[in-house]
This record gives C-alpha cells, structure tokens and sequence, in this order.
C-alpha cells in the first residue's frame, strides 16, 4: 500500500511529517475518497531534501523540474505568484501513486497526533488544524471536507 511505502520511507529517513488532505480527513473519521497523498513537513531544507531522498528511494519522481533546496528558495513566489501550493511527486510506473508535500503551510507548530491505521502508526494533523487550513485554501472540496469534518463528534 502505497502510504506504508511513504510513511516507512519518510521514518526511516527521520523526516518529521503529518499527513493532511483527503487521507487526513477520511482517518478523522469523514468519508473522503482521494488519490494522493498530501504530507506536511517543516519549512527547513534538510527536512525537503531528506523527503525528496526518501520518496527517490521509493521510485517516486518530482513533478517540477526543481530540487528541495529550489522549492524551498523560491516557496513564496511559487504560491503566491504561480498559484502553486504543493511540491508533487508520481511513480512513471504506478500512475495513481502521488505524493504532495504541501507548500502554503509549517508543520512547526502544528498540533499533531498519532492515529493507528493497520499496522501503521500515522501522524496526521489534529481536525481543528485540519479545518483551518482547509478553510484557508477555501477550495470547494476544502469546505465540503470542513463541513465533513466538523459534523464528526469528538
């Protein structure tokens, strides 16, 4: 399964993450359907090129023609001015397998929690930090997710 791949990948590397988006929603409990899988991370160059070395490690290929440390130098004006909010990966060889490490946002800070799922232990980003930046985005799937995730009870 695609997001043990990432997670073993990401831990072994000792990358702080969190995961977010669509997974991050249907593990709080909402029915959520998504493709890819959106990580958080530190806005810190070790912590961009360790992920880009582990996701490598795992076949996974950026979807820019840039490295950790460009995506990291040039973060606000590819959100601001481009209009782009994560730092993608694919597989060539496995066409649903995505990885985005969201840009417009700083795992330093945020309130995280572990959540067993299987035999993993994943670290996604608390519902109410969640719903911020989902509200931030303002996208129409990011409010329908708010509305999802606020109808859960605690």
């Amino acid at each position: 399964m695609m997001i043990e791949k990432v997670a073993g990948a990401l831990d072994a590397k000792g990358v702080e993450f969190a995961v977010v988006g669509g997974y991050a929603v249907a593990l709080h409990g909402a029915l959520r359907g998504t493709l890819d899988l959106d990580l958080l991370l530190r806005l810190r160059r070790k912590d961009f090129e360790d992920a880009e070395a582990a996701l490598a490690g795992i076949g996974f290929l950026p979807r820019l023609p840039a490295s950790a440390a460009e995506v990291l130098a040039f973060r606000e004006e590819l959100v601001r001015r481009r209009g782009v909010h994560s730092w993608g990966f694919h597989r060539p060889d496995e066409p649903g397998a995505l990885v985005d490490i969201v840009l417009t946002d700083d795992l330093a800070g945020k309130r995280v929690r572990r959540l067993r799922a299987g035999r993993l232990s994943l670290p996604i980003v608390e519902k109410d930090e969640l719903i911020r930046m989902k509200e931030a985005a303002g996208r129409p799937q990011d409010l329908e997710d708010v509305r999802a995730l606020r109808g859960i009870r605690a």
